[in-house]
């Protein structure tokens, strides 16, 4: 059996789908920890072809030995949010003004795509925290 991989840190970003390159801030984060840039970046745009041009959070494993891996988690709940409600930002001043309505449907179809990064039991929590979400940004979730 193997022995298991020394870690010796993590690297949290948030890049377009199928858009990492050597530019900040994906290169500046990877370089001082000395990995292999355009790796990242080829093997990062293969696995995220589908997601093109949305932001797609990344966790990168880094080793001793200077190889990595990477976890892609699904976009945040705001952008499938706003893309629900068709908007390109949430509210100034949420809570007060009102900016869009998305439905209740719009709202759990956000939490099945979510299910996986959410922490949730079932579907019924999950909307609550999308629903959650989208208040925060302003957004009212109508029945």
């Amino acid at each position: 059996m193997a022995a298991k991989k020394e870690i010796s840190g993590y690297i949290k970003l948030q890049i377009n789908g199928g858009q990492a390159n050597p530019a900040p801030p994906v290169g500046p984060a990877l370089g001082q920890r000395g990995i292999n840039i355009m790796e990242f970046c080829k093997a990062f745009n293969d696995k995220t072809k589908a997601f093109t041009g949305k932001p797609i959070p990344v966790i990168i494993t880094v080793y001793k030995d200077k190889k990595f891996d990477f976890e892609i988690k699904s976009p945040p709940a705001s952008y499938f949010i706003k893309e629900a409600a068709k908007l390109k930002s949430g509210s100034k001043e949420p809570g007060r003004n009102i900016v869009a309505t998305i439905t209740k449907k719009q709202a759990e179809e956000i939490a099945k795509q979510k299910m996986k990064d959410l922490n949730a039991h079932d579907l019924e929590q999950a909307v609550k925290i999308i629903a959650g979400s989208a208040r925060s940004m302003g957004i009212e979730v109508k029945e």
